[in-house]
């Protein structure tokens, strides 16, 4: 209980803001309505209810968003262009991918920048310059560019091709955590660790594998929880400026096109929920992994 009710305490002033927010932010359409309808003298309880039950709010609120993610979710097949579950499948297909090569790439390039002091002095500033770049700017380039490769150059049919450009953007934001961690990770044993391996006369790989590898685990998982994050984010990113036709991005852009905030926020909450799911899966490999390291448990 002790720790339940402070979660319900966050719970309920987050609702209650929200609903005042919502109050604030839809009563100038409902005045206009009123105005229209002739309607003078509403009671606050009346004109409340209202505001908080209209067709295009501008702020919904959690009933309706709640309703709109049950009705997308529940009430249509999840093969449907209708269903938040295909849109989010999409997503997923295009995160997932993108994670897998994102982080062997921040791994492959940790290990070059650790084992390699040209490689740092080279690979390191350039790593950390290419997050400074607008992802929004990037994305239309890599997205189109990478299309027209894949399906012109390669020969890849098209649903592949779209899935693989859109994975080039989230790899491109979830290598850089991955990279940055584990070269922390990598270099976090001590020199009197680094010192006993060389008496015992171990060579770079077996120091790599017996000592450096084990000691950058918990670097990595971490990593790998930012980095799964990033990448939904490139997905969903992947899908707004390219005029996609499914995955959440496109769910979102087709709401903001018919104002449709009911339908851009329950996206919004399906993301959260596949962000959440992502990071609790990688959450319980670490565990296994720890496991079978010999870890104790937490």
């Amino acid at each position: 209980m002790n720790r339940v009710l402070p979660i319900l305490t966050v719970i309920l002033a987050i609702g209650v803001i929200w609903y005042v927010a919502a109050l604030g932010m839809n009563a100038q359409w409902q005045n206009d309505v009123y105005r229209r309808a002739g309607v003078e003298n509403v009671p606050f309880t009346q004109f409340a209810m209202d505001a908080w039950n209209q067709e295009k709010p501008v702020l919904p609120l959690p009933h309706q968003v709640g309703r709109e993610v049950w009705n997308s979710t529940m009430l249509v097949a999840p093969d449907k262009p209708r269903s938040l579950i295909f849109h989010a499948w999409v997503t997923f297909s295009a995160t997932a991918l993108g994670f897998v090569f994102g982080s062997l790439l921040g791994i492959g390039l940790a290990v070059l920048i650790v084992h390699n002091e040209a490689m740092n002095r080279s690979l390191m500033p350039w790593i950390v310059a290419s997050q400074t770049i607008p992802i929004l700017a990037l994305a239309p380039l890599i997205v189109v560019i990478g299309f027209n490769v894949f399906t012109g150059t390669l020969g890849i049919p098209t649903d592949p091709a779209r899935l693989m450009s859109k994975a080039i953007i989230s790899a491109y934001l979830s290598f850089f955590p991955v990279a940055v961690g584990m070269v922390k990770g990598l270099r976090s044993p001590e020199a009197i660790q680094l010192d006993l391996m060389h008496t015992y006369n171990a060579t770079a790989n077996q120091t790599f594998w017996k000592l450096r590898w084990p000691a950058s685990v918990p670097y990595l998982f971490a990593s790998l929880k930012v980095g799964v994050a990033a990448s939904l984010v490139g997905a969903i990113v992947g899908e707004l400026p390219t005029g996609a036709v499914a995955g959440l991005g496109a769910r979102l852009l087709a709401g903001s096109y018919y104002s449709q905030t009911t339908q851009i926020w329950s996206a919004l909450v399906v993301a959260s929920i596949l962000a959440a799911l992502l990071v609790t899966a990688v959450g319980l490999v670490e565990k296994i992994v720890n496991r079978a390291m010999g870890a104790r448990p937490a």
